[in-house]
C-alpha cells in the first residue's frame, strides 16, 4: 500500500511538471556577465542570444575600475572591482543592445548586442 501511494505522488508530481510550460509558467534565462576582464573596457557574456522573455543576469565586475551594466532601460548599481548585481528583464525579439553607462566606459568598448529570439 505504502508503494502505490509513493509511486501515485511520483506520478502526480510528473505530471505536474510537465503540465507547466502548457499553463504559461515560465522560467528566467540566466546570463553571466564579467565585466573588466579580459579587458578592463570589456563585458563578456555567457551566452550570445536568450529566447524572448524574463531574463536574469548576474553582473560581476571583475576589472580594476568600476563598472555599471544598462539593457532594456535598466541598469545596474555601480559595481566596485570585485563586487556582485542581479539584474531582471523582460526582452523582446530582436537585438537588445548594452553598455556601461560610466563616462568614456561604451566608447572604449564596453557595450554590445544581444539576440533575442
Amino acid at each position: 500500500m505504502r508503494r502505490m501511494i509513493t509511486t501515485a505522488g511520483a506520478l502526480a508530481t510528473a505530471s505536474l511538471v510537465l503540465a507547466l510550460p502548457a499553463l504559461g509558467a515560465t522560467q528566467a534565462t540566466g546570463v553571466t556577465v564579467t565585466a573588466g576582464k579580459p579587458a578592463e573596457f570589456r563585458f563578456t557574456l555567457s551566452k550570445r542570444s536568450v529566447v524572448k522573455g524574463a531574463v536574469t543576469f548576474t553582473v560581476t565586475n571583475k576589472g580594476k575600475l568600476s563598472h555599471d551594466f544598462k539593457i532594456a532601460g535598466k541598469k545596474t548599481v555601480t559595481l566596485k572591482p570585485g563586487k556582485k548585481a542581479t539584474l531582471k528583464v523582460t526582452l523582446k525579439a530582436g537585438k537588445a543592445p548594452y553598455l556601461c553607462t560610466l563616462p568614456g566606459h561604451a566608447a572604449g568598448g564596453m557595450k554590445g548586442t544581444l539576440t533575442v529570439k
